[in-house]
């Protein structure tokens, strides 16, 4: 039996932008590639991770907003309603008014530009591959708590950040949740990209038979950091429909639910799962600081 949610078809866009160290700049161009991307008939944008500053835990402090009112929520509650499409925005640094804590955060407004969801990186980069990179977010960020399933006109739609593809945890939970698909703002580097970024991607559609799409910055190789790019829309088949290379460019796909109703016919991947023997882990196994783990009395 096939838990997707009722949806109906629609355009997705994917905007890899190429950002600066100026955030005004950076919130103009964003709004700019916005409206464009709905003229050539976008229902659904998404915008990449840090979209409105530079990716680094040095600025994170320096950019951070709070979500009550800021300008990089303005302008996407505005656009979103000027231009009437469902906004992923990317994320922005953000920080809580009530603790001062620093998050990588995800919001996402409706065609009437009302924020209906936040998502705050649940799994912060934290990467050290010798002689190649070394970043670690958890020197300025705090993690978020919470998966984000949000309710659209066209069907529910998962979202996290970056990092958070690695784990598939998120997108199966989301799947059956009844979510069609997965979008991940996301930056990925010049060495994680090449080695994991499509895989990944791919990974987390064939899993969940599911839509997959991560939205990355176009690359700049005078900032301190250099995406990957390629921004990539993958299809419940795990097949690629929409990519692109590294520079500036807005990447379009029709998603489809039917698709995603074929393939689940064709592997009924969800009458044949075996609960009897995989438990849900979270639910019956304790783990202690070292890390081993012990079932629950």
């Amino acid at each position: 039996m096939s838990v997707l949610a009722p949806a109906s078809k629609f355009k997705l866009a994917l905007i890899q932008l190429l950002g600066s160290p100026d955030k005004t700049a950076n919130l103009a161009k964003a709004r700019d590639k916005v409206l464009e991307a709905a003229k050539n008939g976008a229902n659904v944008v998404v915008l990449p991770e840090c979209f409105n500053s530079p990716y680094g835990t040095n600025y994170f402090p320096e950019y951070a907003e709070s979500l009550s009112s800021s300008p990089s929520v303005d302008m996407l509650s505005g656009v979103a309603k000027e231009a009437g499409i469902y906004l992923f925005g990317g994320s922005i640094p953000e920080r809580d008014e009530s603790t001062g804590k620093l998050y990588n955060t995800l919001t996402v407004y409706d065609p009437a530009g009302k924020m209906i969801a936040t998502h705050r990186k649940v799994h912060l980069f934290d990467i050290d591959i010798p002689g190649k990179i070394t970043f670690k977010e958890s020197e300025t960020l705090s993690a978020g708590d919470s998966l984000t399933v949000v309710n659209t006109k066209y069907g529910k739609i998962g979202a996290a950040i970056c990092y958070d593809i690695r784990f598939p945890e998120l997108a199966m939970v989301a799947a059956r949740k009844g979510a069609m698909a997965m979008f991940y703002p996301g930056a990925f580097n010049l060495t994680t990209g090449g080695m994991h970024w499509e895989l990944l991607q791919r990974a987390r559609a064939v899993d969940n038979q599911i839509y997959v799409a991560a939205c990355s910055p176009a690359r700049d190789m005078s900032a301190s950091y250099h995406a990957w790019g390629h921004s990539t829309i993958v299809n419940p088949r795990g097949d690629v429909i929409a990519t692109c290379e590294e520079k500036e460019t807005i990447v379009y796909a029709d998603i489809d639910p039917a698709e995603i109703e074929t393939i689940r016919s064709n592997f009924p991947l969800y009458n044949q799962r075996r609960f009897d023997v995989y438990a849900d882990v979270a639910d019956s196994v304790v783990v202690d600081e070292n890390g081993n783990g012990t079932k629950k009395q």
